[in-house]
């Protein structure tokens, strides 16, 4: 018996298979090799062509179906589907299911002016309190965009749905959303338990241009003939779990529970931690979303912290500091020859834009403390990883007056993880175990739906097979907290 879990993400879709009863990975595959394209029409806008995503999800289901046969196993052993997805973005269909337009996605900034004008409208207190979020750059402020600047189209639209929720109906032919899905677009009151209806009315939006909601885990929606011929699966099979991108990376990592901590650091950086009740950080620097999950009487929330300047300082500095040719390895062995604190170097990492927990400001990166008689190269690229671990321990800091404590992180072997610089230092600095996983969204969305069909009782079941592959303890916190409060003393906002 096999779970079929999809990652819907802007660069590729990613297929896992997983024995249901071993909890291992058996096949996956993604596509495109190279990263899908994004259309900019304009500076700060990003879109997509949903029918790409299916047409990849298409190739990389044969791709792991093949595996699966190659293997002595049948398409036929398949009995449930789970869907991850990238977060905030706007897909608007017709009463026919057509796409009206490119799905407006996650990174597309063109709405920023309709989302700080709701808050201005709203009342920040009333959008914090009620919806835990600035309205911002979310799917609602994206609908409100399309709403004025398209306003024939605008007219035409019946539902509007998440990218998570647009494959869903592809695959199902039922239109739904989630409580967490619609957190995520900044449309859920978590205050009266119920979509917006001061969101909605101030934007002029009909509640009926929202799908039905169904629950994270559980039936929504059967494989319709049509799709199963065209992805080679049995008709039938149900579709029993959907979340975005983020929460979706915490389940994938056992991340349930109130002080629990999920983290990734590819390009940029986040840290999602799970809170136990409805709270909110009153400058937004973080945002809050339901997690999956997430009940009214019981809650589960998810407080996320995203860093822009993460991954993307460590090749800049491959790229313009190490010498030509050094690998990632090789660069992690260099800077390791500098101590804990670089002997006074210190780097601010937010060179990558505008950086959501500093208020929106967009301070660029800087460098202190450099010594022309003391300082090489193994200086700057330990200073570079100890500072994008610094800025994540500024984050937790900020969850930490939410009431998150901040006790085990969780992450995937990958990216800056696989740095011990970078693992010891977090550890160091924050005071977390870490522990790391063989895992990734793909294969915890195939978990996700064996919990919403009912064939892992829980998430205790479905996860007792996570591979645990490291384990680090904190040491040496007084030298790494002494280096983050000499950084943190050159951070002026």
């Amino acid at each position: 018996m096999f779970l079929l879990g999809y990652d819907i993400g802007s660069s590729s879709v990613k297929a896992s298979l997983v024995d249901a009863e071993t909890g291992k990975c058996v096949a996956s595959a993604f596509y495109p090799e190279k990263e899908a394209p994004i259309i900019s029409k304009q500076p700060g806008w990003a879109e997509q062509d949903p029918s790409m995503w299916l047409g990849n999800l298409k190739l990389s289901t044969a791709d792991v179906l093949h595996q699966l046969e190659e293997a002595g196993y049948s398409a036929g052993d398949v009995k449930a589907i789970g869907i991850s997805y990238q977060m905030h973005g706007l897909v608007c269909v017709d009463k026919d299911m057509n796409v009206l337009r490119p799905s407006i996605i996650w990174c597309d900034s063109r709405a920023v002016p309709y989302g700080n004008a709701a808050a201005e409208a709203l009342g920040q207190d009333f959008c914090l309190e009620h919806l835990l979020n600035s309205p911002g750059n979310f799917t609602a402020a994206k609908l409100a965009w399309v709403k004025e600047n398209e306003p024939s189209l605008y007219e035409r639209i019946w539902k509007i749905m998440l990218p998570g929720d647009y494959i869903a109906m592809r695959l199902t032919g039922s239109v739904c959303t989630t409580v967490s899905g619609l957190s995520e677009g900044i449309f859920w009151d978590f205050r009266e338990n119920s979509p917006s209806r001061e969101l909605l009315d101030y934007f002029g939006f009909e509640e009926t241009i929202l799908p039905q909601i169904r629950p994270t885990f559980g039936i929504q929606g059967y494989l319709t003939a049509e799709a199963a011929k065209a992805l080679g699966l049995k008709e039938g099979i149900p579709v029993t779990y959907r979340a975005g991108d983020q929460p979706n990376n915490a389940l994938s990592l056992n991340v349930f529970n109130p002080g629990e901590i999920a983290s990734t650091a590819g390009t940029s950086g986040v840290v999602y931690g799970v809170i136990g009740e409805v709270n909110y950080d009153p400058q937004s620097r973080v945002n809050t979303f339901a997690h999956v999950n997430h009940s009214f009487e019981d809650p589960r929330l998810g407080v996320l912290l995203c860093i822009n300047g993460t991954g993307i300082l460590n090749s800049w500095m491959r790229r313009n500091v190490a010498p030509e040719g050094l690998s990632y390895v090789q660069m992690n062995e260099l800077a390791s020859k500098a101590p804990i604190g670089s002997e006074g170097v210190s780097i601010l990492p937010f060179g990558n834009g505008a950086e959501r927990m500093l208020c929106n400001m967009e301070t660029g990166c800087s460098v202190h403390g450099v010594s022309f008689n003391r300082h090489g190269r193994e200086h700057l690229l330990r200073a570079a990883q100890e500072g994008i671990v610094f800025s994540f321990q500024y984050g937790i800091e900020i969850m930490q007056e939410m009431g998150l404590k901040v006790d085990k992180i969780h992450a995937g072997l990958a990216n800056m993880f696989q740095s011990a610089i970078f693992r010891d230092t977090l550890a160091g600095v924050s005071g977390a175990t870490i522990e790391l996983y063989n895992t990734d969204g793909s294969v915890g969305a195939a978990k996700g739906a064996g919990i919403g069909a009912g064939i892992y009782k829980d998430s205790r079941e479905a996860f007792s097979t996570l591979e645990r592959l490291e384990v680090i303890t904190p040491s040496n916190e007084d030298l790494y907290r002494d280096a983050y409060q000499r950084w943190k003393s050159h951070l002026t906002l």
